[in-house]
């Protein structure tokens, strides 16, 4: 039950931290937004780690984090390009395929699952393709947005694998510091020292903090349902673009397609199944 949870827990977190990325990619940049986002994330990441103390990550969880961290901040330079040119509601879907990705994974790796919680997985995989396949909005969508975003989910998909990894063998505060210390030293301090690091004001600046904030949390959430299980928690997780979709309805005014309301239907059921059967 602890993987749905945390699963879970991710999704609404990264759900908020899509919206409000989406607003302030488009305001100040995507890079912009990404050097800030890190920035952010990474005082909270700092001190998770210094309060769980332990010993140092070495060998091959040191490895594993390097994977996390650097897909994770390939995933969201990404996904924050898609948003800057694309609606909500069809770059999310698209990028939420990471869980997808990490599944295939960790089953490839040697993760098993019953049958039943194979086919709760794989409906909520075919919830996820139907939203993003979006017939009414594609062809709004300008192709690059779609292809930022695809690209995000398989970066995405290796990062949160390798966080799963690294949450069984390490503390929980140890997942969340990797993308925030390969952020800053590769995406702030570079537009720092170049002074292309602008300071974002007002609502702007807002959006900012609490996307940096949100993304820690669903971090810290993912990475403790995926001590109970890295598939169950990754596709749970990847169902923050459901509630993307319907956060980009209710603050944006976008509108879903009845393929992507079909999916959200999908996943629901899903998750419910998944549920009753983990319990």
């Amino acid at each position: 039950m602890v993987a749905i949870l945390g699963g879970l827990g991710a999704a609404l977190a990264w759900a908020a931290t899509t919206l409000c990325s989406a607003r302030a990619s488009r305001s100040i940049g995507s890079i912009q937004t990404l050097a800030w986002v890190m920035l952010v994330g990474l005082v909270p990441a700092v001190i998770a780690v210094a309060v769980a103390g332990g010993s140092a990550p070495t060998g091959s969880e040191a490895g594993w984090l390097v994977l996390s961290g650097v897909g994770n901040v390939a995933g969201l330079g990404l996904v924050y390009a898609g948003l800057r040119r694309g609606k909500v509601g069809v770059i999310a879907p698209i990028a939420s395929t990471e869980g997808a990705v990490a599944a295939v994974i960790a089953i490839a790796l040697g993760e098993h699952l019953s049958p039943g919680v194979a086919a709760a997985l794989a409906l909520a995989v075919a919830g996820v393709v139907l939203a993003a396949a979006a017939k009414g909005d594609e062809g709004r969508t300008a192709p690059a947005a779609i292809a930022f975003a695809a690209c995000a989910a398989l970066a995405f998909g290796a990062s949160i694998y390798a966080t799963g990894r690294v949450s069984q063998e390490l503390s929980v505060a140890w997942a969340l510091l990797p993308a925030r210390a390969v952020g800053v030293a590769f995406v702030t301090l570079p537009l720092l020292v170049a002074r292309r690091l602008a300071v974002p004001r007002g609502p702007t600046g807002a959006l900012v903090v609490a996307t940096g904030l949100a993304e820690v949390a669903g971090f810290a959430f993912y990475a403790l349902g995926a001590r109970h299980g890295i598939a169950v928690a990754a596709v749970l997780a990847s169902q923050f673009a459901a509630l993307a979709a319907i956060g980009a309805v209710v603050l944006y005014n976008e509108r879903l397609t009845r393929w992507q309301t079909t999916g959200l239907v999908l996943i629901a059921i899903s998750v419910a199944v998944l549920s009753v059967l983990r319990a």
